[in-house]
């Protein structure tokens, strides 16, 4: 579960990208974040790996603040698509997938039933996209 208990962004220069937001994202629910350029979403997603610090409220993953985790273990553990500039261009769709878990030393077979997984939870065909380049996809 994540939880955002009245998160706000305030950058230097005044700009708020994100005001009091409070949302509850449930183990295994399908969350989108909708709404035109510049309204926070990019900012949101940033915020709960920590890529970009909260300047109030407080954020959790399963009841744990996310300040209280290593940010490395933190960052390891969260996935989210990124439109664009998300993957290498260079490698295949599977060995994006692959580069966590082989960094975290996970055998052969496991890798690959995740990268299945994954593939099938966004509407892919394994067989038919795995070995596919980033630009073979859609955005």
């Amino acid at each position: 579960m994540i939880k955002f208990e009245n998160v706000s962004k305030h950058y230097p220069d005044d700009n708020v990208a994100v005001k009091s937001l409070n949302l509850n994202i449930r183990d295994g629910e399908l969350f989108v974040l909708i709404g035109p350029s510049g309204c926070g979403k990019t900012t949101t997603l940033k915020m709960i790996n920590r890529l970009v610090d909260i300047s109030e409220g407080t954020i959790y993953i399963n009841n744990k603040k996310i300040s209280e985790y290593n940010i490395h273990e933190l960052r390891w553990d969260i996935g989210y698509v990124l439109q664009q500039i998300g993957l290498f261009p260079h490698m295949t769709i599977e060995e994006n997938i692959a580069i966590v878990p082989e960094l975290k030393k996970w055998d052969k077979k496991k890798v690959n039933g995740r990268i299945t997984e994954l593939l099938e939870s966004v509407g892919l065909e394994p067989d038919k996209y795995r070995k596919r380049k980033p630009s073979e996809l859609s955005g």
